[in-house]
C-alpha cells in the first residue's frame, strides 16, 4: 500500500483555532465547507483557504478491501496500482509527469472502506489534475502487460512487507482474520498470490465499471480557489461521465464477540516476542464512538498513556506499545464497518504473555473502577484534538478528510462536529465504554514469538520466508 504523503499547506487558521480559549472553541472551530452534487451523482466538497497559492485534491471511491470479490483477495489494492498505469488518452507516466513536473505530489491508498487518490500542487495545476482524474474515471489502459506488471509489483510488496519482514503485519491482517466472522471483514486485504495471479482483465474491467463511476465517488478540493470556480471546473471535466450501476453494499455488520479468541505464531525473523490485542468497537457514529476514541487515547496515545507508563515504564514488561481505534489502516473517524481497537507491543523474552495481558487488564479495570482524574481526561482530549487538527493542516490531507467524511458519514461537515463530540466526553462515558468493549470475551490476542522460543511454548515452527525478487516494471 502506498503511504499517504503531502505538501504542507499554510493552514495557520486551524492552529489558531486550536490555540483559542476553550469557550471560543465551542463555536469558532469551523472549516468553511461547501458541497454540491453533479447530475451524474459525483459529490464535490470544497474548502477555500487563501493562506497558500496551492491546492489539495482527493478523489475517494466507496470501495476498498472489505468489498473486493471473495476469490480475489487483494484485488482492491491491485486495482489501485492499475489506476496509475495510464489510459488510452494519457498513457502510463503522463499522470506522474504532469503533476510532479509542476512541483506537485500524488499518491493513493487502499483501506477497508475506501480507495483514495490524492494530489497537491500549485493552484494553477488544478485544471490538469482534474482532467487527469476524470480521464481515469472514464476508462483505463486495460492491457495484459499492465495487469501482469502490477501483479508482480503487488506480490513483491507482500514479500517485502509481510513475508520477509519481522512480525509481517500480523497485527493488521492476522488479527482481523481471528477477530471477525464475516469474510468481508476477516480476509487478508493484501491478498494471496493465488488470488492475485488469478485476476483477469475481465475482473479489472468489471471492477472499474462497478465501483469507479462518478456516483460512487467524492472529490475534495482545498486551497486557494473559490468554491464556485472549483465546482465549475469539476462540472467541466466530470459532468459528462455517465453514472454507472454500483453493486448493493452487503451487510458487513457483526456483534461484539462473547468469547475470547487467541492464537500463537512463530516468526523466523523476529528477535523478541510481540503481542497483538484487538477488541471489536462500536459502529461509526454510535454514542460510544467518541468516548471510545478518547479511551484509546488514554490507554495507548503515546508516551503519556496509561499502557506506556504502566507496562513500558512501570512494570518494564514491554519494549514499546502502539495502537488505537481503527489503527493502523485508518484512524478513529474514517471507518464504515466493523473495526477494532488494536494494540501492538514488543515484550521482553523473560516475560510471560499472560503477564502482559494481565497488566493490560489491570489498567482497564482501574479506569472502570476509579475513572480518571479530570486533568488527565482533559489532557487526553487536548492531545487527541491537537493530533486531529494537525492531520488537517496540509491541504492534501484536508481535502482527503473532507472527501472521506462526505463519503463515509454522508456529510463533510462531520469534520467540524468531531471536536465537539470529543469535548463532550465525560469520565463516566470513558468508564462505560471500557466496561462494555474492553472485555475478555470481546478480546482477540495473537502471540508472535521468535522461532527460537517456539518449541518451548509448543508453537509450530514458521514456514521459511519466500525469497525477495526484484519488482518488474
Amino acid at each position: 500500500m502506498r503511504r499517504l504523503a503531502g505538501l504542507v499547506g499554510g493552514a495557520c487558521m486551524l492552529l489558531a483555532m486550536l490555540a483559542a480559549p476553550a469557550a471560543a472553541q465551542q463555536t469558532d472551530w469551523q472549516l468553511p465547507i461547501e458541497t454540491r452534487r453533479l447530475d451524474n451523482g459525483l459529490t464535490v466538497v470544497v474548502s477555500q483557504d487563501r493562506s497558500s497559492p496551492t491546492v489539495g485534491v482527493s478523489v475517494v471511491y466507496h470501495v476498498g478491501m472489505r468489498l473486493e470479490p471473495e476469490d480475489r483477495t487483494g484485488f482492491a489494492h491491485l486495482f489501485e496500482h492499475l489506476m496509475f498505469q495510464g489510459t488510452p488518452t494519457a498513457p502510463k507516466g503522463v499522470f506522474d509527469r504532469v503533476i510532479q513536473g509542476g512541483g506537485g505530489r500524488l499518491n493513493g491508498s487502499t483501506r477497508p472502506d475506501y480507495t483514495n487518490y490524492i494530489e497537491t500542487a500549485p493552484v494553477s495545476a488544478l485544471a490538469p489534475i482534474l482532467w487527469l482524474e476524470a480521464d481515469r474515471m472514464k476508462t483505463l489502459d486495460f492491457s495484459p502487460q499492465n495487469l501482469k506488471n502490477q501483479q508482480d509489483v503487488v506480490k513483491e510488496e507482500i514479500r517485502v512487507n509481510v513475508q520477509n519482514q519481522p512480525y509481517g503485519l500480523f497485527f493488521v491482517f492476522d488479527i482481523n482474520r481471528l477477530a471477525f466472522d464475516k469474510w468481508a471483514n476477516a480476509h487478508d486485504g493484501y491478498g494471496s498470490f493465488e488470488d492475485l495471479e488469478g485476476a483477469t482483465l475481465a475482473d479489472v474491467e468489471a471492477f472499474h465499471r462497478d465501483y469507479y463511476g462518478p456516483n460512487n465517488a467524492v472529490i475534495g478540493i482545498v486551497g486557494d480557489i473559490a468554491p464556485d470556480e472549483a465546482f465549475a471546473m469539476v462540472e467541466a471535466y466530470f459532468g459528462d461521465i455517465p453514472a454507472r450501476p454500483t453493486p448493493a453494499r452487503p451487510d458487513v455488520s457483526e456483534p461484539l464477540n462473547t468469547e475470547g479468541r487467541r492464537e500463537a505464531q512463530a516468526d523466523a525473523l523476529a528477535q523478541v516476542p510481540a503481542l497483538a490485542v484487538g477488541w471489536k468497537m462500536p459502529p461509526r457514529g454510535h454514542a460510544d464512538h467518541a468516548p471510545m476514541a478518547v479511551l484509546a487515547q488514554l490507554l495507548a496515545g503515546g508516551d503519556a498513556s496509561r499502557l506506556y507508563q504502566g507496562l513500558v515504564k512501570g512494570r518494564e514488561q514491554l519494549l514499546n506499545i502502539d495502537g488505537g481505534l481503527g489503527w493502523p489502516l485508518g484512524h478513529a473517524w474514517d471507518y464504515d464497518g466493523p473495526t477494532l481497537m488494536t494494540l501492538f507491543a514488543l515484550y521482553k523474552p523473560d516475560v510471560a504473555p499472560d503477564a502482559v495481558l494481565g497488566a493490560i487488564d489491570e489498567e482497564i479495570a482501574r479506569i472502570v473502577a476509579e475513572g480518571v482524574p479530570a486533568q488527565t481526561l482533559a489532557a487526553a482530549k487536548t492531545k487527541l484534538l491537537a493530533d486531529y487538527v494537525d492531520g488537517l493542516e496540509p491541504f492534501i490531507s484536508r481535502a482527503d478528510e473532507l472527501a472521506k467524511a462526505q463519503l463515509l458519514w454522508g456529510d463533510a461537515k462531520t469534520l467540524n462536529a468531531v471536536p465537539g463530540w470529543v469535548r463532550a466526553v465525560t469520565v463516566a462515558d470513558v468508564q462505560r465504554v471500557a466496561r462494555t468493549y474492553l472485555t475478555d470475551g470481546n478480546r482477540t490476542v495473537i502471540d508472535r514469538v521468535p522461532a527460537a522460543l517456539a518449541p518451548a511454548r509448543g508453537i509450530a515452527p514458521p514456514a521459511a520466508p519466500a525469497p525477495v525478487a526484484p519488482a518488474q516494471d
